[in-house]
């Protein structure tokens, strides 16, 4: 298969805007970011983004160099936010001011209640929100003089569903809809949108290596109105809509792609 091609079948949409737009995508090396990082490239857009999986991360980049405008890639620890900072100023001198951000980074680890530090619990909340905002300020003077841009946190259908086990990653998913709400207020003076992109359960290496059992996909049946795996091309073709200029009056609004489930 094509290295840019979808494993979802189907007459997709193209979207002009996005051809030559500085895509910035955090958490872009593994898993749905990864989906993002090709998607993008696909559209012709130069796409930067950030990771703190060096080899997954150097290996995409290098597997996209035959794309149009080749991905860069910048190892950083997103919890350290002068590095992540420093990240985005690299990227920006590669790819040019950035336009559209995705706050995809997270981990939704797992950890017994009664087993939660203050040190998990710090940790968590910095990993799955804390960087999405600092991001977010990098970004916003490239998208002023601009005159416009989009900004997309991820959030979770986990909080919706009252999942058990994630009580630190369900707080801060939860909290990212009041960021974005916020900073949608801040900032459409400036004409820059920001939205909530929310996953359902994605079927990603990961949830499929971890978490997916026979039990899960039992749940996931009964859950979903459409009783099919959700792919990270799903969140992807959602993702290239918001950051195209179709998307130019939807701003402090929720967009969830779970199969039905919430």
């Amino acid at each position: 298969m094509n290295a840019l091609a979808s494993p979802v079948q189907g007459a997709f949409a193209r979207y002009p805007s996005l051809h030559g737009r500085a895509v910035l995508i955090t958490g872009g090396a593994t898993g749905i970011g990864e989906c993002l990082v090709r998607h993008f490239a696909a559209q012709g857009a130069r796409v930067g983004f950030i990771d703190l999986a060096v080899e997954a991360g150097q290996a995409l980049a290098a597997e996209l160099q035959g794309a149009e405008f080749a991905p860069v890639f910048v190892a950083a620890d997103l919890t350290d936010i002068p590095a992540m900072r420093l990240a985005i100023a690299t990227l920006r001198e590669a790819i040019g001011p950035i336009r559209a951000l995705f706050n995809n980074a997270a981990n939704d680890k797992r950890q017994p209640l009664s087993e939660i530090t203050p040190e998990f619990w710090t940790q968590s909340i910095a990993v799955n929100l804390n960087h999405s905002f600092f991001a977010a300020q990098a970004v916003v003077p490239d998208m002023q003089a601009a005159g416009g841009g989009s900004i997309v946190n991820f959030g979770s259908v986990s909080w919706m569903l009252k999942q058990a086990g994630l009580p630190s990653y369900s707080a801060a998913k939860a909290a990212m809809h009041g960021l974005s709400r916020s900073l949608a207020r801040d900032l459409g003076p400036h004409r820059i949108r920001v939205n909530t992109l929310v996953p359902g359960w994605v079927m990603t290496e990961k949830q499929l290596r971890l978490w997916v059992d026979e039990a899960a996909r039992a749940e996931i049946a009964r859950g979903q109105c459409i009783n099919e795996p959700l792919l990270a091309d799903h969140i992807a073709h959602m993702a290239l809509f918001l950051a195209a200029d179709d998307s130019a009056m939807c701003t402090a609004q929720t967009f969830v792609v779970d199969g039905g489930w919430v």
